[in-house]
């Protein structure tokens, strides 16, 4: 066992945040314009913002707050641009040292020359905020947004050669997994690392689904493949990771208590999980924060989290 291995249990048997912020640690599931604190951003754009409800129903209502009090305030040019640098300041600070952060494609728009502005802006915020961080930018890609339109402007953004993953996500059961085959085909043929949401919302079945179809290499969240030992053992034979968000799951009313958060199923069933923070401007918990509530609700011990934090370094 190294020396980080050794702190990071230490941090978590002490219950010593601080120590625990310093230890390396990586983020996978990281939605860019909300992955710092929501009294950071107000702050720095000096605007006072509603705190998002305690408990919401589902992704709608997510989406519903975000519409009503973020969207103007990040989608335009300053706006995302300081949301950015937070969102990096915020990761290096939680002791991030692999970041894979989720940029939506429809931002290329935020720039007069679309992916490139989009690109440059990403190469000198990530290297003036933080330099010792491994970035993966990543492009996103919402169900919710029409089809042909998001085709415009995802496909510069894939053969440009500088985002390493892609990621389909917003409301799971809206559209097919199918419709986006033609995209991923893309994605795969530039070397792009596969990911989508699945089994947030939707079944086991629409993880397998999903997986197949799309030809992924990850899943954000897959906690319903936690309902079918069939699924998980198909996910484990395929070596299918799960990039797991687990306050997110409870916030949204899809797993009532950490104490009761499937992915210690999951674990238990040889699928390979990681701890991210999906959305710290709506959920406010760290990456530092979930590996201590999840230690807390003794779903996990401290040395079981230290192969987690691994699992997402690797």
């Amino acid at each position: 066992m190294n020396g980080n291995s050794i702190l990071f249990q230490d941090a978590l048997l002490n219950s010593d945040l601080e120590l625990l912020k310093t230890i390396p640690k990586s983020d996978l599931h990281n939605h860019a314009p909300l992955g710092s604190r929501l009294k950071d951003f107000s702050i720095a754009i000096g605007s006072e913002i509603p705190s998002p409800p305690s408990a919401m129903q589902n992704i709608a209502e997510m989406n519903e707050y975000i519409i009503n009090n973020l969207r103007s305030l990040i989608v335009n040019p300053d706006g995302f641009k300081t949301s950015i640098a937070l969102a990096l300041r915020q990761a290096k600070m939680d002791g991030i040292t692999k970041l894979e952060m989720s940029l939506d494609c429809q931002f290329v728009t935020l720039f007069p020359d679309k992916e490139i502005g989009l690109i440059n802006f990403l190469k000198q915020i990530s290297k003036s905020e933080a330099p010792e961080i491994q970035f993966n930018p990543e492009i996103g890609l919402s169900r919710n947004l029409d089809i042909a339109e998001a085709e415009n402007w995802i496909y510069p953004c894939i053969e440009s050669g500088y985002f390493k993953s892609i990621d389909l996500y917003g409301e799971e059961l809206i559209k097919d997994a199918t419709l986006y085959k033609n995209i991923y085909k893309v994605a795969k043929n530039h070397n792009l690392k596969l990911k989508s949401h699945t089994g947030e919302f939707g079944n086991a079945e629409s993880v397998r689904y999903t997986v197949e179809t799309l030809e992924l290499d990850e899943v954000q969240h897959g906690i319903s493949a936690a309902d079918s030992k069939d699924v998980m053992k198909w996910l484990r034979n395929n070596n299918i990771r799960l990039n797991v968000c687990p306050s997110s799951n409870i916030r949204l009313n899809r797993v009532q208590n950490m104490e009761q958060h499937p992915c210690r199923i999951l674990a238990d069933n040889g699928i390979i999980i990681t701890i991210n923070s999906d959305d710290i401007m709506i959920f406010d918990q760290s990456i530092s924060d979930e590996f201590f509530n999840l230690y807390n609700a003794k779903l996990f011990s401290a040395t079981e989290l230290n192969v987690l934090r691994i699992n997402g370094l690797q």
